[in-house]
């Protein structure tokens, strides 16, 4: 079984924690922009720091959207993390009119909490629909940094909630494709744990 996995390099992202954490697990990473190893990669991370509308346009500026679109029907696996999970939905309020990847339906919206924004810190996951990467995560805590959270059309591909004065969408998935809000390479031994079962997985 193949442990390369490669995380997309579109400019924006924490490409090296990412990067550090998979080698911590005995994956073997490989940061790239190259659209070609991107389109032909056994299993794919899509990480993101920053805004929607920034990391979108990014993307396109690099000639990636189609490439990533085609890898998320490919049936092999994927991981979006933090932004990279909310590109995963049509759209977002941080930038209204900007298009996102469109594989889920749904919106990203802004946190409605009476508690401080961004949303940063630790926070304990609830499981909600199954997922092959939350196995043993029932309950851990993990890091947050965020001001925007996904709803899904579907409900049913939410995975895991936290409670922060209001039910946050934490995870989601269907199938090959999985993303987190919160970063896992972040998140200790409960993070590693997680970014362990990516590189195990085999959908």
């Amino acid at each position: 079984m193949s442990s390369k996995i490669v995380i997309v390099d579109y400019g924006m992202g924490n490409l090296h924690s990412v990067n550090k954490a998979i080698a911590a697990v005995g994956g073997e990473p490989l940061i790239t922009s190259d659209a070609e190893s991107i389109a032909r990669a056994e299993k794919l991370i899509l990480p993101g720091v920053g805004a929607f509308g920034d990391c979108m346009a990014n993307l396109a500026g690099s000639g990636l959207i189609p490439v990533l679109q085609d890898y998320l029907h490919s049936g092999r696996p994927f991981l979006g993390i933090c932004l990279g999970m909310q590109m995963l939905f049509e759209g977002s309020d941080e930038a209204p009119g900007v298009k996102g990847l469109g594989y889920f339906q749904g919106q990203v919206r802004k946190l409605s909490t009476a508690l401080k924004i961004p949303h940063m810190g630790w926070n304990q996951l609830q499981l909600r629909n199954s997922s092959p990467l939350l196995e043993a995560a029932a309950g851990e805590y993990v890091y947050f940094v965020h001001s925007f959270h996904a709803e899904p059309q579907d409900q049913s591909i939410i995975t895991a909630v936290c409670d922060y004065g209001m039910e946050v969408t934490a995870s989601v998935g269907r199938g090959s494709v999985q993303a987190f809000q919160f970063h896992p390479e972040k998140s200790s031994r409960a993070g590693l744990g997680l970014l362990r079962a990516f590189k195990e997985w085999q959908p």
